[in-house]
């Protein structure tokens, strides 16, 4: 096995070395009230996308601060009782997949929904004082401001009130929701899952937003992470702000967040990772409090794995009553 930080040993054991601010749960719990404030006004209406066994459409929601938030919804044409729902979340500055990798979890009776992230390559809005996208810099969005601020915070947020939007729907049964994702979009199926609540299973790829201290420890803070090597080279090259800055990113930092997850987990990880470093992920599965299963792929970095989103479906469909 290639060590790129750890031995699998360490790694079973290691538990993070960022911080989780002490008023953690204080400023989720507040988080969520103000998300179930939000008028969400959603819109559903019909996608140009048609197949013969599912209905697609496009679905507009109200975000916290105002964002029009845009997810891709998918329903069986034919329903027989209440259905399980999957939330599908993408990498970061990316967006929802294609209609097409959404069909096999509806052709097995799932709704299924997946969301575009704020401000990234799709077509959620970004109201932080710009219209349009913002692309890069979303871990750094907020440093500056208090920690309500924090652009990670509003995406949490967005996933776990796609959540309820689904979980309320008349089709859906509200104890049977899923989320998956890799990367990013591994991040947000572990905070949509802590956060929403009634999530019952969440399918977890090499999760990106963990333990980010222990990135820029190891010096891999490259290509989606290198908004953190530049916030310090350009506003504290001497880092004299350095634990401020580390404390204020444990409130979006996920390993914090692992606490609250009651579902099952799956968790894929990978051993040759220097893009979400394996220290990390393990510090978030570590921290896992729940019915939780590793999968180890030794001699794979950031990339796709073969049986990757077979062994997630076979995880996910066990919500088929």
């Amino acid at each position: 096995m290639a060590v790129v930080d750890m031995s699998l040993g360490e790694l079973r054991e290691y538990r993070g070395i960022s911080p989780r601010p002490e008023d953690f749960d204080e400023y989720w719990d507040k988080s969520l009230a103000e998300m179930r404030a939000v008028e969400r006004n959603v819109e559903i209406r019909k996608s140009g996308f048609v197949t013969n066994f599912a209905d697609c459409y496009d679905m507009y929601y109200t975000g916290v601060g105002g964002a029009r938030i845009y997810a891709k919804l998918v329903k069986p044409k034919k329903i027989s009782g209440k259905c399980p729902a999957v939330l599908s979340f993408h990498g970061y500055t990316g967006k929802s997949d294609d209609w097409y990798t959404m069909l096999g979890y509806a052709a097995s009776g799932f709704v299924v929904a997946a969301m575009d992230c704020r401000g990234q390559g799709g077509l959620s809005q970004d109201v932080g004082g710009v219209v349009g996208n913002t692309l890069h810099g979303h871990i750094i969005r907020g440093l500056a401001d208090k920690p309500e601020k924090l652009l990670y915070r509003q995406i949490y947020l967005d996933a776990a009130e796609l959540a309820k939007i689904v979980m309320e729907m008349d089709e859906v049964d509200e104890s049977r929701v899923a989320t998956v994702g890799g990367s990013q979009g591994g991040g947000l199926a572990a905070a949509c899952a802590a956060l929403a609540g009634g999530v019952r299973r969440a399918a977890i790829i090499f999760p990106f937003l963990c333990d980010f201290k222990r990135v820029w420890q190891l010096d891999l803070e490259t290509d989606a992470y290198i908004e953190l090597r530049d916030y310090f080279r350009r506003f504290d090259p001497t880092h004299q702000n350095e634990d401020e800055t580390f404390r204020k990113l444990g409130y979006i930092d996920i390993q914090n967040l692992a606490g609250r997850i009651k579902g099952e987990v799956l968790m894929i990880a990978t051993l040759r990772d220097d893009v979400c470093p394996p220290s990390t992920q393990f510090a978030f599965y570590n921290k896992l409090d729940a019915n939780k299963e590793l999968v180890i792929y030794h001699d794979y970095s950031h990339e796709h794995l073969p049986g990757m989103f077979d062994r997630c479906y076979d995880f996910i469909k066990g919500l088929i009553a």
